[in-house]
């Protein structure tokens, strides 16, 4: 089993509120999960989010849309994906999204699991370097087990903070997997972080939801090279 824990909080410091943003009409972490529920991969799909006053919207939302959640400590994400693990599992397999990311591609997701299980990693992602994938399509998938290891061995606060650097950053205990794809947009921004990325991602929601709201990765390309304005906005290219 595949459990999905896509991590989120409202209190982000250069965009406070973005996961409940409006997008196409409805809360920018809810058209993350249209796209995430279509990865073939993913048997279950839960937010990690933190038990802080200022998550209750949040945790609110998600509940009223039937998505399953979990809070926890705020600066502990490592520790809230145990607790979802440990609320949401069994799994053997947990692939960790974050809720920055609304143009997620199911189809990437499905790629890195399946490189994942076809080389024996215990960790495997989209997002080593050189990265080949536009920021905003991050995957990070891992054994369970690796996981609680993880979170059993270190107090380091990045490595609570960040969840999966404990893992990279020993080599001589977990095996590594990387996937990649022939294009070269590591540079490329999807991500939504700053103002004007949610400007962007407003942008091709609007442009594309309403007819297609299956719209793929290739749809976003073509319609950003259409359209001048968008195609380095905020001094970062998005094609």
């Amino acid at each position: 089993m595949a459990l999905a824990i896509l991590q989120a909080r409202m209190s982000s410091t250069r965009l406070p509120g973005k996961v409940l943003a409006p997008v196409a009409g409805a809360p920018m972490i809810l058209r993350q999960m249209e796209r995430l529920r279509r990865a073939r991969s993913l048997e279950r799909i839960v937010v990690a989010t933190s038990t802080e006053v200022g998550d209750d919207e949040l945790a609110q939302v998600l509940t009223a849309a039937g998505v399953p959640v979990h809070r926890g400590d705020l600066a502990d994400v490592l520790g809230r994906f145990i607790g979802a693990l440990d609320a949401f599992g069994p799994a053997d397999t947990v692939v960790r999204l974050t809720a920055d990311c609304p143009l997620a591609d199911p189809g990437v997701i499905d790629a890195t699991i399946a490189r994942f299980h076809a080389t024996g990693a215990d960790y495997a992602s989209n997002v080593v370097e050189p990265r080949t994938f536009p920021k905003g399509l991050d995957v990070e998938v891992m054994r369970s087990q690796a996981l609680r290891t993880a979170a059993a061995e270190t107090a380091d606060p990045y490595d609570r903070e960040h969840v999966t650097p404990f893992l990279y950053r020993h080599t001589d205990r977990f095996k590594l997997a990387g996937h990649a794809q022939d294009a070269q947009e590591g540079e490329v921004r999807w991500t939504v972080d700053r103002p004007d990325d949610l400007d962007f991602v407003r942008a091709v929601y609007d442009a594309l939801y309403p007819a297609d709201p299956d719209f793929t990765s290739e749809a976003v390309r073509a319609f950003v090279r259409g359209r001048p304005d968008l195609l380095n906005l905020g001094g970062d290219p998005r094609a």
